[in-house]
């Protein structure tokens, strides 16, 4: 056998042919990864090998078949096929000879690409930044997969005698086992059947693999169509009745064998991500929700067309994890992306009409192209659809402060999140309410807009008049925020709000017991300042807590710009201010784990109070450096200039919020219902269990605004520091979790590094990574041929 092998590398050198076709392939390779736009790795941005691997598949398609169109058929033509089958070899050892020759030369044509690994790696922003374990993972994909065509056509050229019918037949099988099947899951089947049959084409497995996911079910796929069409060149290599009434009845044996193989792999679980960063692999939450979908599921992605390198990306990202989803689904999961911006004026119109009425609106991008600056519209949102429910996913995370690589990078790590809170809501009826209360003085729409349109992607969030809201509206709502109340709440608010409990709704209070705030210093460098009077100490007190009337300092704590020197001449600097504590999240609770510290102004504490069957979790301490004012308290900025001992201010750490969780007791039980409270209105013999997050600074749900232009910066964004804490995860993270979503928290700390290319050195040299991978790999192997060739005639050649 081996001997056959290298006789068919050694016949792939010495014709100069088979040296061309390999040059070709690598050069249509080089000129769409390094050349052509739209496809080229440096337009792309990222130091990956990800379009490499998306287009060699159909380059094989074609390499394959014409490296081995001739491995049996000119045998045959030649006589020599019969004088192989003298010797001492079977039909199948010959036919695996072959294989292995025609395999290995597929290998050879695909060895030259490795240089395109190296110069991402040495094009990558700091050299070595391309995930290798990835693109070793999708190599053995790509070799799978060459493998494959490889035994296609064996087969083809066993079949028949002409080289070209052969290569065609290949060309033509390869085509169907790759892209037939799953192009018949997306037109004409679903369900079990459409999935079925997705399974049976290669492109699915194959994309798994490209990625870096080794997956058994995928590896035995591979093998099974490798011993499948090899054993069928067996039989088209037999001669005579009575072995060829033998191979046909052996023939059902063997692909029942493969089915149950394949069967039995299905039902393996586990997979390898070689990924650096585990990229691939989807949560065991992610992974449960979708195997146990009770129906199909349908997703429409309107992110396509012709579009940036960036979003490109992201549409690549959503296809990846959708194709997961939908493996894991069993078949009961299906997604398809669809342009709003196609078809005739009227259609366009009336469908992107359809999808603002669902909240999905395009935004507007600068493209830069040859004619300039162009403006192009782009919808970055997919929508969820379940028996009839549609819940919309934005797939963009615009934050402020940040360059357009890592929005997108950040995007890309939230996709499996959003998705899956929208799966979840669709199962459960769509998107839960989220109600900020007003009337009372609470933080406007400006300093909490980054919040509410951060709720968008898997809550309907918007304003809450206690004074009008009905029964039936607080039945609907599921998570109310009382957002730093300034004035008095009335008895009949406070009934409103404890039958909303008694009925299982949740709170979120974010409670300032004083009115200290730092304008009303800025005037005269110090101020008075006292309680506030909201009426809620005896509800709050019965719910288990009080909020202190205190001012909390601490060690542990942000920077304001001050004057350092009075005179004209003076300049502010960054100073430590007490009053703007930072609390570092410690507790292990989903809600504050692993989280960044969060930003307070001028906030107090809590005592928490034993009540019967509530259980009470503190998320968030004070330092141990920490002191307390009372109210009436005056405050003056000269506190900075103070040298400040830690040991002097060494306390103990004190509590500024605690998640308190129960069936609670009703304030208003035995008590008289108030004035104006609907007739309808009743509170229940005894409440539903509920949850609530007492929060003692309500200032750590405020984004900054921008003094210049009145635009609000993003949630936890310190625009003197400029740092970003982790105000916005906290407070995600805390809706979420009163709103039922507690294990979905996790999914948004996926962490993806961002893999960029210099550009700098991409710009440098223009002509040299296009040179190095575009002529280099063909002229590699046309000078191996003609090195060959030149040989042969130097030996074999007449002398004169």
């Amino acid at each position: 056998m081996l001997s056959i092998i290298q006789k068919e590398i050694a016949d792939f050198f010495n014709d100069l042919t088979g040296c061309l076709i390999a040059g070709l392939f690598l050069l249509v390779l080089g000129l769409l990864l390094w050349v052509f736009p739209g496809t080229s790795i440096p337009e792309y941005g990222i130091a990956s090998l990800e379009g490499f691997f998306n287009l060699a598949p159909y380059v094989l398609l074609f390499l394959v078949p014409a490296i081995c169109m001739q491995s049996i058929s000119v045998e045959r033509n030649s006589g020599t096929l019969e004088l192989l089958l003298t010797r001492p070899l079977s039909v199948s050892q010959l036919l695996w000879a072959k294989y292995l020759g025609c395999f290995s030369m597929v290998c050879l044509a695909l060895l030259p690409t490795l240089l395109y690994y190296y110069s991402v790696y040495e094009l990558g922003a700091t050299p070595g930044n391309i995930d290798t374990g990835a693109t070793i993972g999708s190599y053995l994909g790509l070799l799978l997969l060459a493998g494959a065509f490889s035994a296609i056509s064996i087969w083809a050229s066993a079949m028949s005698r002409s080289v070209l019918v052969a290569f065609l037949l290949s060309v033509f099988f390869c085509f169907i086992g790759y892209y037939v099947f799953s192009a018949l899951d997306e037109d004409l089947t679903s369900g079990f059947w459409g999935y079925f049959i997705s399974m049976l084409g290669m492109d699915s497995h194959y994309q798994s693999l490209s990625r870096g996911v080794i997956n058994a079910p995928d590896v035995i796929y591979f093998a099974s169509v490798i011993l499948l069409f090899m054993r069928l060149a067996n039989d088209a290599m037999q001669r005579g009745p009575r072995k060829l009434k033998g191979s046909l009845m052996e023939r059902p044996l063997m692909i029942g064998l493969l089915l149950i193989a394949n069967y039995a792999a299905s039902l393996y679980t586990g997979r390898l991500d070689l990924t650096a960063d585990n990229r691939y692999t989807l949560s065991p939450l992610t992974r449960e929700t979708v195997a146990h979908l009770p129906d199909e599921l349908h997703i429409s992605v309107f992110l396509t067309g012709n579009m940036p390198a960036g979003f490109r990306r992201l549409a690549k990202g959503v296809d990846v994890l959708l194709s997961d989803m939908k493996r894991d689904a069993g078949g009961r999961l299906k997604f398809s992306f669809i342009d709003p911006l196609t078809g005739d004026a009227g259609k366009k119109q009336q469908y992107q009409a359809l999808l603002a009425e669902k909240g999905i609106v395009p935004i507007n991008v600068s493209v830069l192209k040859n004619e300039g600056l162009m403006q192009q519209l782009i919808f970055p949102a997919a929508l969820v659809s379940f028996h009839g429910k549609d819940v919309p996913v934005f797939l963009l995370l615009n934050r402020m402060g940040l360059a357009p690589e890592e929005v997108l990078n950040n995007s890309i790590q939230n996709l499996e999140y959003a998705f899956t809170a929208a799966i979840r809501k669709a199962l459960n009826g769509g998107k839960p309410l989220v109600g900020f209360t007003e009337s009372h003085g609470e933080l406007n729409d400006t300093v909490l807009y980054d919040l509410m349109s951060s709720l968008s992607d898997g809550y309907q969030a918007g304003r809450v008049d206690l004074k009008t809201i009905t029964a039936d509206g607080l039945r609907h709502i599921k998570v109310l925020v009382v957002p730093k109340p300034l004035r008095a709440f009335s008895e009949d608010e406070k009934y409103k709000l404890d039958y909303f409990v008694q009925y299982g709704g949740h709170i979120l209070w974010a409670i300032d017991q004083t009115n200290a705030s730092l304008d009303n210093l800025n005037k005269t460098g110090e101020g008075l300042f006292i309680a506030k009077k909201l009426n809620l100490d005896d509800m709050l007190f019965k719910y288990g807590v009080r909020f202190n009337y205190v001012l909390l300092g601490d060690m542990n704590c942000s920077q304001i710009p001050l004057a350092m020197n009075s005179g004209p001449g003076s300049q502010l600097q960054l100073a430590p201010w007490l009053y703007y504590p930072v609390f570092m999240p410690l507790s292990n609770h989903p809600i504050v784990r692993n989280l960044d510290g969060i930003r307070a102004e001028f906030s107090g504490t809590l005592d928490t109070i034993g009540i019967k069957g509530l259980k009470k979790t503190i998320l968030l301490n004070s330092s141990p450096y920490s002191f307390v004012s009372e109210v009436p308290a005056m405050v003056s900025l000269q506190l900075i200039s103070k040298d400040s001992d830690p040991e002097r201010l060494k306390s103990f750490p004190k509590p500024v919020s605690v998640l308190i969780e129960g069936v609670f007791p009703a304030v208003f039980a035995h008590r008289p219902v108030p004035a104006g409270v609907p007739d309808t209105m009743h509170l229940p013999a005894k409440g539903t269990a509920s949850a609530m997050m007492m929060l003692a600074d309500g200032d750590v749900l405020k984004n900054q605004v921008n003094p210049k232009d009145g635009s609000p910066y993003p949630l936890g964004w310190d625009r003197y520091t400029n740092r970003q804490y982790g105000n916005k995860t906290f407070l995600r993270n805390a809706i979420d979790y009163l709103a039922g979503e507690g294990e979905i928290i996790s999914l948004r700390g996926k962490e993806i590094k961002l893999r960029l290319l210099d550009q700098v050195k991409i710009k440098n040299g223009p002509l040299k990574w296009p040179l190095i991978n575009v002529a280099l790999p063909p002229l590699l192997f046309i000078l191996c041929g003609l090195g060959s060739y030149l040989q042969r005639k130097r030996k074999y050649g007449i002398k004169r």
